[in-house]
């Protein structure tokens, strides 16, 4: 019998990018189901009741919630091109580094471009850029996987194609090739992969999107 793979997710979100690298990685075939977050599914509210959010990654019938959580699930599925390193130490590192883009750069990169408050913005922009050097530092290869690049590099997607977004919204050029040279370079490598090139959502419209929600929280605030 064929496995039955579903993703519940909405295009432009980088949570729910990163589990389409991971599929296409992989070369599983899926079902893309497109929810529209301000009126939720039956669907997504069976599969997720509790955070009830994308992406929700539905394997014969069984439901995982959280992308750091579903790669993992996946790469422990489907054995071949391995995302994970193959040493412990290495796999527990790779989850730490996953782990600290989530909570210092893509929590605070948020909150920097829709938060209203400019203490707080500001406390959150300097929150992303020194987490940001302390990946600089970090980065001694091609990729943060080594020579293919792996489930750092897959959780890192944020930085490579949303940070340079948020950043033209918000006006501020924080994340360029002067301050973060081997982070820029990577992100340009990592951007032009066959596969992850394949999965990235068009810019324009995207951009268009959260600068409209930028817009009306700051209108709205004056």
């Amino acid at each position: 019998m064929a496995d039955e793979v579903k993703l519940l997710g909405v295009v432009g979100s980088p949570f729910v990018c990163r589990i389409q690298i991971a599929l296409k990685l992989k070369g599983i075939e899926y079902k893309f189901v497109q929810e529209d977050l301000a009126n939720k599914s039956d669907l997504l509210l069976k599969y997720n009741p509790v955070h009830k959010k994308v992406p929700v990654f539905v394997h014969n019938e069984k439901p995982i919630s959280e992308s750091l959580v579903i790669i993992e699930y996946i790469d422990e599925v489907w054995k071949n091109n391995s995302i994970f390193p193959s040493d412990p130490y290495h796999r527990a590192l790779a989850r730490f580094w996953a782990k600290f883009i989530d909570d210092k750069i893509v929590t605070p990169s948020f909150k920097s471009v829709f938060t209203v408050d400019e203490k707080e913005r500001e406390k959150s922009i300097a929150e992303s850029t020194e987490a940001l050097q302390i990946l600089e530092n970090e980065l001694k290869e091609k990729f943060f996987g080594g020579k293919e690049f792996g489930f750092v590099d897959i959780s890192a997607v944020f930085i490579a194609f949303w940070i340079p977004l948020f950043q033209d919204i918000i006006g501020l050029k924080l994340f360029t090739a002067e301050k973060f040279p081997n982070l820029y370079k990577w992100s340009q490598e990592f951007l032009n992969h066959p596969t992850v090139k394949e999965i990235m959502p068009p810019r324009d419209p995207l951009f268009s999107f959260f600068k409209g929600i930028h817009d009306k929280l700051h209108s709205s605030s004056k």
